[in-house]
C-alpha cells in the first residue's frame, strides 16, 4: 500500500528540541518500549543494564564526524560561501553542499586560506556541488585547523566542547553528523555492559547527505535515499551470527547500525563481513533480518528515521510514545533522550495496522 508523509507527522513544541547536551553523557532519560505488550516505562540511560542480558550483543557504528564545515569567500568576488563536505570522491576531489550555491557554479573557484582553495567542477543530482581542492601541505591537517564540526541545523547554541559531538568509541573519520544514539554511552557504561556478559560490536557507515534530506514526496516510497559508505568486518559478521545461533538479542544502536545490518544481511539471521554502499530505505512493511532491539533518539517528523522505528515498533505505538514522550517533557533530537525498543511488534500486527490506514486513506479520498 501507498504510505503518506502526513502519517508520521506529530506535534512538537520547539522547547523541546535539547540545545545543549546534558551531563555525563548517561544521565539523560531513557524510554522502554514493548512494541508486543504495548508498555511504555521511564528510566536514565544509565539503567540501560537492567534491560539487557548476558549473551546480548550491542553493534556500534564508529564512524567518526569530520571538520566538515569550511567557511571560504568566492575568488574575485569577495562573496562569502560555506561548503560542507559529504564525501570524499578521490585524493582531491568531494562532494559537498554550497551554500549560497549560485555563488558555486562550475568553474568557481572558493578561497579559504593561503593554504586551501577549491574549484567547483560539477553539479550534483541532489543539488550538491562536486569540489577539487588545492592546497600546500597535508590536507587532512589542513582541513583539522580550519573546518568546523557541523552540528545540525536546529541546534542553535554553540557547542564548548566539539568532542561532545562524538562518541567515545569513534575511530573512523569520514561523517558529516554523528550517531546520535551513541552519545549516551560513557566508556565505563560500556566496560560495565562488557563486564556483565554483553558482547560489544562494531561496524562503520558515514552519515552522509540523507541525514540531511527532508522528504519532499506525499508517498514516501517515492522518495530516494542518498547512499552511503559503510563497512561490517568478518569479526562483528561472526559476533552477530554466533548471538543469534545462541538465542541472544543484537541490539543495534542507533538507525545507522539499523540501516548498516540491514543491507548487509544476505537473509533471515545471515551475515557476512563486507562494505558497499547503501541507499536502503526502510518503512512499514519492511521484514527486519538481524535487528532484535533498538537504541535511538527521538526522530524530526515525517522523516526517514521516524519511518524506520515505526516500521520495527508499529506507526500507531511509535507515535503515542512519541505524544507521551512530549508531554512527559523528553528532551528531542540529537542532543536528546533515547528510547529503547525492546522487540519488534509481531508481523500480524503490523499487515494489520496498515490494511486499517489504508482503509482510512480510501475514506479520505486518497489513492
Amino acid at each position: 500500500m501507498s504510505m503518506l508523509l502526513e502519517d508520521f507527522d506529530y506535534d512538537l513544541p520547539e522547547e523541546r528540541i535539547a540545545q545543549t547536551p546534558i551531563e555525563p553523557r548517561n544521565a539523560s532519560r531513557l524510554m522502554v518500549l514493548d512494541p508486543v505488550a504495548k508498555t511504555i516505562a521511564h528510566h536514565h540511560f544509565y539503567d540501560l543494564k537492567q534491560f539487557v542480558e548476558p549473551g546480548d550483543t550491542l553493534i556500534f557504528n564508529d564512524t567518526r564526524v569530520m571538520p566538515a564545515r569550511l567557511i571560504g569567500h568566492r575568488a574575485g568576488t569577495g562573496g562569502k560561501v560555506e561548503i560542507f563536505l559529504l564525501r570524499r570522491i578521490d585524493a582531491n576531489h568531494w562532494e559537498t553542499l554550497a551554500k549560497p550555491g549560485k555563488k558555486a557554479q562550475v568553474g568557481n573557484e572558493i578561497e579559504f586560506s593561503d593554504e586551501l582553495s577549491c574549484v567547483v567542477t560539477d553539479h550534483t543530482d541532489f543539488g550538491g556541488r562536486i569540489v577539487e581542492f588545492r592546497y600546500d601541505g597535508i590536507f587532512e591537517e589542513i582541513l583539522d585547523r580550519l573546518g568546523e564540526t557541523p552540528l545540525p541545523p536546529y541546534i542553535h547554541e554553540k557547542l564548548e566542547d566539539k568532542e561532545r559531538y562524538q562518541t567515545v568509541y569513534n575511530r573512523e573519520e569520514g561523517s558529516a553528523a554523528a550517531p546520535t544514539a551513541g552519545l549516551h554511552f560513557t566508556k565505563e557504561q560500556m566496560q560495565e555492559l562488557k563486564d556483565m556478559g554483553v558482547n560489544l560490536g562494531f561496524l562503520t557507515l558515514h552519515v552522509g547527505l540523507g541525514t540531511f534530506r527532508p522528504v519532499h514526496t506525499e508517498h514516501i516510497e517515492e522518495h530516494v535515499m542518498h547512499k552511503e559508505y559503510y563497512s561490517i568486518s568478518d569479526e562483528t559478521a561472526k559476533l552477530i551470527m554466533d548471538t543469534k545461533a545462541a538465542g541472544h538479542r543484537v541490539i543495534a544502536v542507533g538507525t545507522t547500525s539499523i540501516r548498516t545490518l540491514e543491507s548487509a544481511a544476505e537473509s533471515k539471521d545471515v551475515i557476512h563481513g563486507k562494505s558497499g554502499w547503501t541507499g536502503i530505505f526502510i518503512y512499514p512493511g519492511y521484514d527486519f533480518k538481524i535487528v532484535d532491539a533498538i537504541i535511538t533518539n527521538f526522530h524530526l517528523p515525517k522523516s526517514t528515521l521516524i519511518m524506520l522505528i515505526s516500521a520495527f515498533a508499529g506507526r500507531r505505538f511509535v507515535l503515542s510514545a512519541y505524544k507521551t514522550a512530549v508531554e512527559m517533557k523528553y528532551r528531542f533530537f540529537s542532543f536528546g533522550d533515547a528510547m529503547f525498543l525492546t522487540r519488534p511488534q509481531p508481523v500480524d500486527e503490523r499487515d494489520a495496522e496498515m490494511a486499517e490506514l489504508e482503509e482510512e486513506h480510501k475514506q479520505k479520498g486518497i489513492d
